[in-house]
């Protein structure tokens, strides 16, 4: 199989204009079929401003290309459930990186950098237009599975610890192996995915890892955890990782943009139940994930949880 056709790809533009129910029908059918035997699919026409993903991540290199005093100043504040604003994990992790962290533009906890000027109104705008596309992949995910009207929805009504992040990883050392993200699962509903020209996704097919083209304006969707759970495995929790180059390398960084729930944060007042006896809705969200690349031997990753 070529790698380019390893994931199906599903045109979502009838489910933003409306009628066209025969071409929904052929859409749930292809999202079925890739996430009961990949985990994995990609998506266009989503409903998410391409000019305005292509801002975002312009804005995002160029805050990380601020000396460190600069991206200091927004450093997270006590009280928050979460740190937001900006961190940075150094040696000797294998997954060094420094990232931006925000809640749903409405949070209080939020702390934003002064610099660039735009970043923050560019950031507060694209936060919803992940949210909606999440809805609405959550309504076909939950009628593939034949669940009650909304079950999902009210499962995962808690939006309050939506968040994004803009994550940059830093280049691999001759001594390191080059994974930004090692081998792991999402643990949360769904994660989406948009990566530049550079790439950097990879995901396991007749044990080999692929890479995954990046293509313009498409968003990777994957399943996570939850959703295996509540599915009795008939969709799987997809494995993936992400390939940092070494410092040295002449190449571009990988990069990807992801809606998704990460496992040490996607948390549960109870354990999720599965099918044959439907779960509460109290305490689950998940969250998405935007990583990019860019010309400068990093990985850049930009984050929204919901």
């Amino acid at each position: 199989m070529d790698k380019d056709s390893i994931i199906p790809t599903v045109d979502l533009s009838c489910f933003f204009r409306g009628g066209d129910e025969n071409g929904k029908k052929k859409a749930k059918e292809l999202i079925d079929t890739a996430c009961s035997k990949y985990g994995f699919f990609q998506v266009v026409n989503h409903g998410v401003p391409l000019e305005l993903m292509a801002r975002a991540l312009e804005l995002s290199k160029a805050f990380f290309e601020y000396p460190v005093e600069e991206k200091l100043k927004c450093s997270p504040t006590p009280g928050a459930p979460v740190p937001t604003g900006y961190l940075c994990k150094s040696e000797p992790l294998a997954d060094k990186n420094e990232h931006l962290l925000m809640f749903s533009p409405e949070s209080s906890f939020n702390v934003y950098p002064n610099n660039p000027p735009e970043y923050k109104q560019v950031l507060e705008e694209i936060f919803p237009h992940f949210t909606k596309l999440g809805l609405v992949l959550e309504g076909i995910v939950n009628e593939c599975l034949g669940l009650p009207p909304n079950f999902l929805k009210e499962y995962n009504h808690d939006r309050s610890w939506d968040f994004l992040m803009a994550l940059r990883y830093f280049p691999a050392a001759e001594t390191e192996a080059g994974i930004g993200k090692s081998a792991h699962e999402d643990g949360n509903c769904i994660t989406f995915v948009f990566q530049d020209e550079v790439g950097g996704l990879e995901v396991p097919h007749d044990g080999q890892w692929i890479p995954v083209a990046p293509k313009p304006g498409v968003l990777i969707v994957n399943i996570g955890d939850v959703i295996q759970v509540l599915s009795n495995d008939r969709f799987k929790s997809a494995t993936h990782r992400v390939v940092r180059p070494e410092e040295e390398a002449a190449t571009p960084t990988p990069s990807s943009i992801t809606w998704r729930g990460r496992n040490g944060l996607s948390r549960y007042h109870n354990s999720p139940k599965r099918l044959e006896k439907l779960p509460s809705t109290e305490g689950l969200f998940s969250r998405s994930i935007w990583s990019y690349g860019c010309e400068t031997g990093f990985v850049h990753l930009l984050d929204l949880k919901i």
